[in-house]
């Protein structure tokens, strides 16, 4: 399956869709962005309305996105689509700086995502090449410059501190980016401590690289996976077998598990494209129609404080 036509040709397409109805995507790249994007918020919006889709959340590595979520809402209230972002404590926004996450929180941030293209772990991987299909921006940025959760001690540092309980006292979801999974064990046990609920894991096998060791140990700390759609079906981020999905969401459980798209990035489908790609897979795989729900929408809505559906 490639594109529209052919989910729509798939033999279970109508129970595909079905199960579609009510799912959220916490992780969409849409623009307009720094680096190039094959659709724009408001077409991630109403792709997500044509697939009934009940919430949507715009992550940007440079920007927060609550103002653009907030406008196009009131902008398209028909659509009962809920529209969420957050902001990424990149270079751009002062690196780990607690003033861009408390105003990003104060403006209706649903999510703090430690940093991405500016953690250290994230320029090591690259500067590696195990990152080689990583997007670019359109334009020459400024190198970044490292971020790292930890002092020249090994121990969170008080900026981080601040940063979780800002998170904690809002009650919304602290992601870990790309920082390494030796941070997020420690950033995530402080923030257990300082009364963060909802620790997210981004792409845990990615970048971050944990083993299934990190994995189980993260999950002990009350931490959710959330899988990138994009790295388990067609285009330029692919990576990882079906077989190899199924692996990861039986070793966190499904209860501890998010699908989200990472999708928008140029060589790759539109994300409620890979939903119905990855849905396809689930059924294929013999996961039941309960499971499929929570990782696609249930479990994500309880990180969004959203009623049952």
């Amino acid at each position: 399956m490639s594109d529209t036509a052919s989910i729509d040709a798939h033999p279970r397409a109508a129970e595909i869709a079905a199960l579609l109805v009510g799912a959220i995507d916490l992780h969409c790249h849409s623009g307009p962005a720094a680096m190039p994007r094959i659709l724009d918020h408001h077409d991630a919006l109403m792709d997500c309305a044509d697939a009934k889709f009940r919430a949507l959340l715009y992550k940007d590595h440079f920007y927060l996105g609550s103002a653009h979520a907030t406008l196009l809402e009131k902008l398209f209230p028909e659509t009962g689509v809920k529209l969420y972002s957050g902001l990424v404590l990149n270079n751009a926004s002062g690196g780990i700086n607690p003033h861009a996450a408390d105003h990003a929180i104060k403006l209706g941030a649903k999510i703090i995502w430690l940093p991405t293209l500016s953690a250290a772990n994230h320029i090591a991987v690259q500067a590696s090449g195990q990152a080689k299909t990583f997007p670019k921006t359109a334009q020459k940025m400024l190198d970044p410059v490292p971020l790292t959760a930890l002092d020249g001690n090994g121990r969170v540092t008080d900026e981080v501190k601040q940063v979780l309980d800002l998170v904690a006292e809002a009650d919304i979801i602290l992601a870990g980016g790309h920082l390494s999974a030796h941070e997020l064990a420690l950033v995530f046990a402080e923030a257990r401590a300082r009364g963060v609920a909802k620790l997210l894991v981004n792409h845990p096998t990615y970048i971050v690289n944990c083993s299934d060791e990190d994995i189980r140990g993260l999950v002990a700390l009350g931490a959710v996976m959330e899988h990138s759609i994009c790295m388990f079906v067609p285009g330029r981020s692919y990576r990882f077998d079906s077989e190899n999905l199924a692996h990861l969401i039986r070793l966190a459980g499904v209860e501890n598990t998010i699908l989200s798209s990472d999708l928008g990035i140029t060589g790759g489908p539109r994300p409620v494209d890979g939903f119905r790609h990855v849905v396809g897979q689930l059924l294929d795989l013999q996961f039941s129609e309960a499971e499929i729900r929570a990782l696609v929408g249930d479990n994500a809505a309880r990180m969004l404080n959203l009623p049952p559906a």
